[in-house]
């Protein structure tokens, strides 16, 4: 369907530009994107993809809002604490872009219901934080073909990644660089860990930035790199993701 005058307008920022126009927009307005996590990299995620007309937009949470979440996840204002996070974003994103879809799935992803989500969207982000979960979008995404954009954080730096495996060599997936999960003492939580609020506002945007990249086919895809931010000497630097041939996801 052809624009309306206030989608027009709404949008106008985006039509000017050449490498988007009516024709990008409406790719996007036509999109499926999955969100897994309304929290730190969710929200910023959340509502940059909200405001760039995203058709639809699937939410995966089985959290509430708690206060001590509103340092970081600005999706949630403080007269939701607790209440269901994906509820908490539907509301959020409705008031930002009342024209988008919101589905919400109020359940913590597992081997159960990860095909039956992930083949319903057209690309995952991945804004999850633990490693079951990275492991099984990695797997997933990989075998129904689906683009997966991670990031993830530790108190003042943030990592981000695509992940396309499918498309076959040279695109690596998750497990190509770690291949299993480090022990859980070694990793630890926001929680325990305590992380600066604003540096998932950086990696979570940046996603969003990569996700609107691979929906309209814009630049240089980030798959075959790791992106790491390090906010304390304001720095980002790159370095190449090889793919593993002997990876038990996407190698052979």
């Amino acid at each position: 369907m052809p624009l309306t005058d206030a989608q027009f307008e709404r949008y106008a920022r985006h039509l000017i530009l050449d490498e988007v126009g009516e024709e990008g927009q409406e790719k996007l307005m036509a999109a499926r994107v999955l969100v897994v996590g309304a929290g730190g990299l969710g929200s910023p995620l959340l509502l940059y993809l909200a405001a760039a007309g995203i058709g639809t937009l699937g939410v995966v949470d089985d959290d509430t809002v708690d206060l001590s979440n509103l340092q970081r996840q600005i999706v949630h204002p403080t007269a939701r604490i607790g209440r269901p996070k994906v509820e908490s974003a539907r509301d959020t994103l409705a008031a930002i872009n009342p024209e988008i879809r919101v589905e919400m799935h109020r359940l913590r992803l597992d081997a159960a219901n990860a095909v039956a989500l992930v083949r319903d969207y057209d690309i995952v982000a991945d804004g999850s934080d633990n490693f079951a979960t990275r492991y099984l979008l990695n797997d997933v995404c990989h075998a129904e073909g689906r683009t997966l954009v991670a990031g993830s954080l530790s108190p003042f730096d943030g990592q981000l990644a695509t992940f396309k495996p499918y498309l076959g060599p040279p695109h690596p997936c998750y497990r190509c660089l770690f291949r299993e999960p480090p022990p859980p003492d070694l990793v630890p939580r926001c929680e325990t860990a305590g992380i600066l609020g604003a540096v998932a506002g950086v990696i979570g945007t940046l996603q969003a930035v990569e996700v609107l990249k691979e929906l309209l086919g814009l630049g240089e895809s980030l798959s075959g790199r790791l992106l790491m931010y390090d906010a304390l000497r304001t720095g980002f630097h790159a370095i190449k993701l090889p793919r593993d041939p002997d990876c038990p996801t996407c190698g052979g």
